[in-house]
């Protein structure tokens, strides 16, 4: 039997590959001395140490920013280089001696896999964990502290058992307005009313000011309970309420689901986009195979205008495909649109597309 890859196939997959991480390292390069030219006032202001910015900032925003742009620079890379072969009749030697334009696509294919499976895991353990050290230099240095502007806040602490805050204070974890509801077979059996709760950190728990409780019995007959001050243990942690959605740019792929599972419990509804952040970590890495079928299907025939014209082609796709993303995740955010159906309907519409350009091609 002939092995899966032959001289021709690693000789493509050295181009693709070649061509494609010193496109992504120059566009680094470039990105990184502009932001320190944007940055650098923020640096000098908030005292940032050199060592900090270098390692804990640019080292670990390096991963992060190549990952964000790694579809259009597959896309960039196989136009480039497929174009440069077909220009010099390389494709057309190719398909002369006998191999299927389906044969000449198996290692664009195993070139796609590898760097779609380098971003999946970038996207899913490596970046979340170098983000760690890379929010929080930005949270020190450039964005400040957290911050909450929330208002009305439901929350389901457990089964059965619903949180409501008209407002939180980050700076003093106060809630004001706060009361807690006892709900058993649909039935409201005990209520907290208090006009505001406070977390007590050399306690670690929340203190409840100016309360009442309302008790119900199975008869239907209410107790009314009042206090200045009492302790509680609620199943919910101040930092709950700091939370910046960035923050889940820190978690992994096993800790965004628990995470995105513990707030279903607790009753909140508005994880758009938190579930977009994980769709997109699987719909990005395989868009790579999608922009890697057009383009060689677009670069890979010899045309007049050459490298150039398959470029222009190739970018008018590409960010098409990328405004495409944005509008459908617009509609998800404002919940009209479920997310995974929104993150995946761009890679649906632009498989058909690349299917078509392929057959067209192939012909």
């Amino acid at each position: 039997m002939k092995p899966f890859l032959q001289k021709i196939d690693y000789y493509i997959i050295r181009k693709f590959l070649g061509t494609f991480f010193l496109s992504i390292t120059l566009i680094l390069s470039i990105s990184i001395v502009f932001d320190i030219s944007e940055h650098v006032d923020d640096f000098i202001d908030s005292e940032a140490p050199l060592k900090a910015i270098i390692f804990d900032f640019y080292l670990n925003w390096i991963p992060y920013f190549a990952n964000l742009f790694i579809g259009l620079f597959t896309f960039i890379s196989v136009i480039f280089f497929t174009s440069k072969m077909a220009s010099n009749s390389e494709i057309i030697g190719i398909l002369a001696g006998g191999v299927t334009y389906r044969r000449l696509m198996r290692p664009y294919l195993v070139s796609a896999f590898l760097i779609g499976s380098m971003s999946w895991i970038l996207g899913n353990f490596v970046i979340p964990h170098s983000n760690i050290k890379m929010l929080d230099f930005k949270n020190t240095y450039i964005k400040g502290k957290y911050y909450n502007t929330e208002s009305n806040i439901h929350k389901q602490i457990q089964p059965g058992v619903y949180m409501y805050m008209s407002r939180y204070n980050v700076n003093t974890d106060t809630g004001h307005r706060f009361s807690l509801e006892r709900v058993e077979n649909n039935k409201l059996v005990s209520k907290l009313m208090s006009q505001y709760i406070r977390w007590d950190k050399e306690k670690e728990k929340w203190t409840i000011h100016d309360y009442y409780i309302r008790d119900i019995d199975k008869s239907g007959k209410e107790t009314l309970t009042f206090g200045k001050k009492i302790d509680t243990t609620l199943t919910i942690h101040p930092k709950e309420f700091k939370t910046r959605v960035n923050e889940a740019e820190k978690m992994n792929l096993f800790e965004l689901n628990d995470y995105i599972e513990s707030q279903k419990l607790r009753g909140v509804s508005n994880l758009e986009e938190y579930l977009i952040m994980k769709h997109e970590r699987t719909s990005g890495p395989f868009s790579t195979f999608i922009l890697t079928i057009i383009g060689v299907a677009l670069a890979s025939r010899k045309t007049r205008g050459g490298i150039g014209l398959h470029i222009a082609l190739g970018l008018l796709l590409s960010f098409s495909y990328i405004m495409f993303m944005q509008i459908t995740k617009v509609f998800a955010v404002s919940g009209s649109t479920d997310p995974f159906i929104a993150v995946w309907i761009p890679n649906i519409v632009y498989t058909i597309i690349a299917l078509f350009i392929y057959r067209w091609a192939s012909k």
